[in-house]
């Protein structure tokens, strides 16, 4: 029995090593034919036979083969992904702004699923959950021990399928179910609102399919209410990023024709390229260019850009043109310092590989990877400072991080700032305990969200309450061989500040 699956064993080698073979006689890479290592992909092959005859129980081929994969994509930097069926159309779902579920936006608090707020319209909003409601079961499973990603997993579902979510609602202390019929939710990845007379705020969530399109519509919007506008504060803090060309649009909203918004730099000819403020780089093929109903006073409007540790990749190419340029003041906190470019390659009909494929630049010629865009007034996130910004993720926090120049570098821990974490996560932890009228941290855009206060002052020309704690970031770890060139000056103001609860997730 043992020779007979030693046999099969290497029948599976050979069978391997043959089509590897083949492989390595057609593999042709965008730049030409490339030479496959022959002798190492036998080695693979020689490893995932002696695994089908020998591991103490069967293990299935394609897992093998998908794992491997996987494995083979993660080593090269954070970003870079494997896509299998599932994972692929979660990312497509998660790019063209609709998903099937429930249509909420949920965080956690104590172990729980807290309701940050319903989608408008969504089956969620008409069921009446409520922003403050925590969801502490979900059909037969309880929330507590559960990540976030898990929860929206189960929320998410077939579309005309029912979820029962049992919801506690603290201001009426009592608990029940609720049974929604899932269906396709439209996420609105725009808000926004006149503050006062003469100024408004625009906030990005993502930068989706969909983004220019209502970013437009609430320009429009708030234009017919105050059509002399005097200020503008575009938001874009915990903006994780998204589509490179509505990162390009929006930027093209408020700079001059032909403006140069960022350039990238990688192996491929076409990795290497400009791109502008112009209807050729940002309008999908066929589609109108909808900035050109955009009321012009836009491209002249006093504008603030709001930005913290939670700001990554569009985000920071909108925040970076629009600096570089001095088309705004730039306030808040040092972002995330996503300086790379990802371009998703379909593999198949249910499969893609998405690979960094260049570093980005921005109009002045610096990469702010692993570093961020430096603000040009830094502000904390609360008046009494910013708590809680240790506890935020930056790009050089990643293991295999990319530097600013060639190649990768791991992570450091530092024990001074890992010691600050514990006692940022500590007093996170009682904040969340108090009644939600006591707490410090406000919701983004609302009458106690002290950086968007400086911002409107910012832009009346009154007196701003900058950082006294809050420094430059170095662009890479101490000891790093790679750094990038100097970033524009910030002018004599300090610089950075961050965001304090944890990011919110669209989901259901």
């Amino acid at each position: 029995m043992g020779h007979k699956l030693k046999v099969a064993g290497w029948i599976s080698i050979g069978a391997i090593a043959g089509a590897l073979t083949m492989v390595q006689l057609q593999a042709v890479a965008r730049g030409g034919l490339t030479p496959l290592p022959l002798e190492q992909l036998q080695q693979f092959a020689a490893v995932f036979g002696i695994i089908k005859t020998d591991y103490v129980e069967p293990v299935d081929e394609k897992k093998l083969i998908t794992d491997a994969i996987s494995g083979m994509v993660s080593s090269l930097d954070p970003h870079s992904q494997y896509f299998d069926e599932k994972t692929f159309k979660e990312f497509r779902e998660g790019t063209s702004g609709r998903f099937v579920g429930v249509g909420i936006e949920i965080t956690q608090e104590d172990g729980l699923v807290k309701v940050v707020s319903p989608i408008e319209g969504s089956p969620a909003y008409r069921a009446g959950l409520k922003p403050s409601d925590l969801i502490t079961r979900i059909d037969d499973t309880a929330v507590r021990g559960l990540s976030l990603n898990d929860a929206v997993k189960r929320m998410r579902g077939e579309s005309g399928t029912k979820v029962t979510l049992t919801i506690f609602r603290k201001d009426e202390n009592r608990t029940f179910p609720v049974t929604i019929t899932r269906e396709e939710i439209k996420t609105q990845s725009v808000k926004g609102r006149v503050i006062e007379p003469g100024y408004a705020w625009i906030r990005l969530t993502q930068f989706q399919e969909r983004t220019v399109e209502d970013f437009v519509r609430k320009v429009q919007e708030i234009y017919a209410d105050q059509p002399k506008l005097k200020g503008l504060v575009l938001d874009l803090r915990n903006d994780p990023g998204g589509l490179l060309d509505a990162a390009i649009d929006v930027s093209a909203a408020f700079l001059p024709e032909n403006a140069l918004v960022v350039s990238t730099k990688g192996q491929l000819a076409d990795s290497n390229a400009e791109y502008r403020a112009t209807p050729a780089d940002y309008s999908r093929r066929n589609a109108p260019d909808l900035l050109r109903t955009l009321p012009a006073a836009l491209k002249n409007v006093p504008l603030v850009v709001l930005v913290n540790e939670g700001s990554a990749s569009a985000s920071e190419i909108v925040s970076g043109a629009l600096k570089d340029h001095k088309r705004a003041v730039i306030m808040g906190s040092q972002t995330f310092g996503k300086g790379s470019v990802q371009t998703v390659r379909a593999l198949g009909p249910d499969t893609g590989l998405k690979i960094t494929t260049a570093r980005y630049y921005t109009p002045s010629g610096s990469s702010i990877q692993a570093k961020g865009i430096v603000p040009d007034v830094m502000v904390d996130d609360t008046k009494d400072g910013s708590p809680y910004a240790t506890l935020r993720t930056r790009e050089a926090d990643l293991a295999q991080h990319l530097t600013a120049g060639k190649g990768t570098e791991d992570a450091t821990v530092d024990p001074a700032r890992e010691k600050a974490r514990q006692e940022a996560l500590r007093r996170l932890e009682e904040e969340a305990k108090k009644p939600q009228s006591e707490r410090k941290v406000p919701e983004f855009g609302n009458n106690d969200d002290f950086q968007l206060q400086q911002a409107i002052n910012q832009l009346k020309g009154q007196p701003v309450v900058v950082s006294k704690t809050l420094t430059e970031r170095p662009a890479t770890p101490e000891g790093s061989a790679a750094k990038p060139p100097a970033a524009p000056a910030a002018g004599k103001t300090p610089v950075p500040a961050d965001k304090v609860a944890p990011p919110v997730k669209p989901a259901p």
